[in-house]
């Protein structure tokens, strides 16, 4: 069970880490918020543990990045510990606040409850208002829903789990189809086509963008 830990401090980063490796957690570490967005959407842990405080990009953008494609919990570990600062990162989508310094005790026992939480939870992918069911393909949004066949709701997970990157035509083949041997690429424009018109029978506010040389990417139709 992957455990990232988004701490600026190296010192405490390798405590951190030290705590969640000692758990049985496969726990890894990054200093700033940039390097843990490509991490994340390449493969998402099942928790990760991050400080406001962070160099450049805050903690606080991190958070709200996060719960936009909500997969996985957030817990706040910080040294920041006035009700406002709690109520901030709460109202961006964190799950949980603590304040350094935090018992190890303490933290590992609120990071199983968020972990077992998030386990029982339906298996659904958030993009901007836009939701999909990856058990039923089910996909709503707020003018309505409709449900995708199979195939386009495996191609619209991988590009919404992705998200705010592209995915290759390989990684799509790779999800969808378990290989790209003896598959046509004609199969995946076509399919990317399909999906275009489900997402436009329910006026998804998602669209689906051809991006040359690096693949596909789902985002929200506001975004410039």
């Amino acid at each position: 069970m992957i455990v990232s830990v988004i701490e600026d401090d190296a010192f405490l980063r390798d405590e951190l880490l030290r705590t969640f490796i000692k758990a049985g957690y496969d726990a890894r570490g990054f200093a700033d918020a940039e390097s843990a967005l490509t991490a994340l959407a390449v493969e998402p842990p099942a928790l990760a543990v991050v400080d406001v405080g962070l160099p450049g990009r805050s903690g606080y953008s991190l958070i709200s990045e996060i719960h936009g494609t909500k997969q996985f919990p957030v817990l706040v570990l910080t040294a920041r510990d006035t009700l406002n600062d709690e109520l901030t990162a709460l109202g961006l989508g964190a799950d949980d606040f603590l304040t350094k310094p935090c018992p190890a005790a303490r933290l590992l026992a609120r990071a199983k409850r968020l972990t077992e939480l998030y386990s029982g939870m339906r298996n659904e992918i958030k993009l901007g208002k836009t939701r999909l069911d990856c058990d039923s393909f089910n996909l709503t949004s707020p003018s309505g829903s409709v449900v995708l066949p199979e195939t386009e709701g495996r191609i619209l997970s991988v590009l919404m789990k992705k998200y705010p990157f592209p995915a290759s035509a390989d990684e799509i083949f790779a999800e969808v189809w378990g290989t790209r041997d003896f598959v046509d690429e004609n199969i995946l424009r076509v399919n990317i086509t399909r999906l275009r018109k489900n997402l436009a029978v329910i006026d998804t506010p998602v669209e689906i963008v051809n991006i040359r040389s690096e693949g596909y990417i789902a985002k929200p139709c506001t975004e410039q």
